[in-house]
């Protein structure tokens, strides 16, 4: 690792000529963000309905917190698992169909999880839309990176997290509100069609890929590919932010509506539902931080994002529900704006077998969420939620000496 501290740019640097990237402000460039803001609409949508069901599935399947979290994590290790092949295969055959052909299956997949009749099939279909969603979620990013010019790569990663940040708002709130009038068997059914409809509008409106060039599968251009990520000075440590800052907003995610069930708030599942709109934050600073990091550079960025999310946890560990709330905004705010900026980060740095590395940066992404969404179910039986503040206050600490390590990082085309 390079200790050499150079000097931070104020301005984007200049990018090659390319007649081929999509400009801001074209028809193409408004196709683009709606299709990738839909795609990422759905699998968002489609990943953490279930979040608010957990209390729910809990009892209904007589099982605890720990393994009523189970439902996402097994889809986000799956997620993971799938993100190491279908980059490579993206690289083969090209961005558009994987992605296309992804979304269907997971929508597919999740119309008949609202059927199944016990909890180890339930989690056998959760298991198949987290394999599928990993064709979306591998190449969305690699798709922005070849086709968008660099200089608005940063404000096209936002608008894309900005639609996960929606689906993920969206997946909570119809399930969580749902689910005090009908069973979560329908309410999975209505998610399911609604992302059917967001596969139609992606395979529709999306542009042909102008700048893939088809890669061999060769398993040595693989591993030659994978050992060239791990050299570079920065792919893996922003693989590393990937896996704490998942992890570290999936956990709050996972048991607090465990904690606003019981006392001193008694509120229903519903209202807890409501509560899924903070993501309103996590929509705007997407894009605000993601086009901020275009101007101003993302290591000066990057660590302040992360400090956000250091106080709006501290925030929600106070007792009167106006702070928790504010908390949760604040939180959501800071993680989506530093995983913008990482995102965006990733396809500048690798020059090459750019698939390979959003696969690996996501695979550490979902990683994180599946094993510290389920660990972070030990601490909540243990301490409740100061220990659930204990075990993500040790993820965020970690997170920013990390990213103040990135902040001298030597520039390559960061």
């Amino acid at each position: 690792m390079k200790s050499a501290v150079a000097p931070l740019p104020t301005q984007p640097e200049p990018a090659p000529l390319n007649d081929l990237w999509i400009e801001k402000g074209t028809p193409a460039f408004m196709k683009t963000v709606l299709a990738l803001f839909s795609g990422g609409f759905a699998t968002f949508a489609l990943l953490y309905c279930v979040q608010p069901m957990m209390p729910l599935l809990s009892k209904d399947f007589s099982i605890n917190a720990a393994q009523s979290s189970l439902v996402l994590s097994v889809s986000t290790a799956m997620l993971a698992v799938g993100l190491l092949i279908t980059g490579p295969i993206s690289d083969r055959i090209g961005r558009k169909p994987v992605m296309v052909f992804a979304l269907a299956c997971a929508a597919l997949s999740t119309l008949a999880s609202a059927v199944m009749p016990t909890w180890e099939l339930v989690l056998a279909t959760r298991a198949l839309v987290g394999l599928s969603l990993s064709g979306l979620a591998a190449v969305a990013m690699t798709y922005l990176s070849e086709e968008i010019h660099p200089q608005h790569i940063g404000l096209a990663m936002g608008l894309y997290i900005g639609g996960n940040a929606i689906g993920g708002m969206s997946g909570r709130l119809i399930t969580g509100v749902l689910i005090d009038f009908v069973s979560w068997h329908t309410a999975m059914l209505v998610i399911g069609g609604l992302a059917l409809l967001a596969a139609v509008v992606f395979w529709k409106v999306l542009p042909e890929s102008r700048n893939f060039r088809a890669q061999s599968l060769r398993p040595r251009r693989l591993l030659d590919g994978f050992v060239m990520h791990f050299k570079d000075a920065g792919l893996p440590w922003l693989f590393l932010e990937a896996f704490l800052l998942m992890g570290a907003f999936v956990t709050l995610f996972n048991y607090i509506g465990y904690r606003l069930l019981a006392e001193p708030y008694h509120m229903n599942q519903a209202l807890v539902g409501l509560l899924s709109v903070v993501y309103l934050s996590g929509i705007y600073s997407s894009a605000q931080v993601g086009a901020l990091a275009d101007r101003l550079g993302r290591r000066r960025v990057f660590w302040a994002s992360i400090g956000v999310m250091a106080i709006g946890m501290a925030m929600t560990l106070f007792t009167p529900l106006p702070l928790v709330v504010v908390g949760m905004l604040v939180f959501t705010f800071g993680f989506f704006g530093a995983h913008s900026v990482a995102s965006s980060w990733i396809g500048r740095r690798a020059l090459k077998a750019k698939g390979q590395a959003s696969s690996l940066y996501l695979f550490s992404y979902y990683a994180g969420s599946s094993v510290a969404g389920t660990a972070g179910g030990v601490f909540w039986h243990h301490w409740g939620w100061n220990g659930i503040g204990l075990f993500i206050g040790g993820l965020l600490a970690v997170a920013l000496a990390v990213a103040l390590k990135l902040s001298k990082l030597q520039p390559k085309a960061a």
